[in-house]
């Protein structure tokens, strides 16, 4: 079994580690919401994605079957 010659020391191992910082989360804010999102991800207030309406959201779903 290997076994390390020497001990580590506390600089090198740091050293060894100062790639594994985690990086902060890209956020924009959505146009028409003004809410916060992930990019190329669909707004989920509104269910829009690129300008378009991909899905329609649960709140707009309850909404439109207690009015009809």
């Amino acid at each position: 079994m290997a076994v390390p010659k020497r001990k580590t020391s506390v600089s090198r191992r740091n050293m060894r580690r100062s790639h594994h910082a985690l990086s902060k989360i890209n956020v924009a804010i959505d146009s028409k919401t003004g809410e916060y999102k992930l990019p190329h991800h669909i707004s989920l207030k509104d269910g829009y994605y690129k300008g378009k309406q991909v899905i329609v959201p649960k709140s707009l779903k309850q909404s439109d079957a207690e009015e009809g």
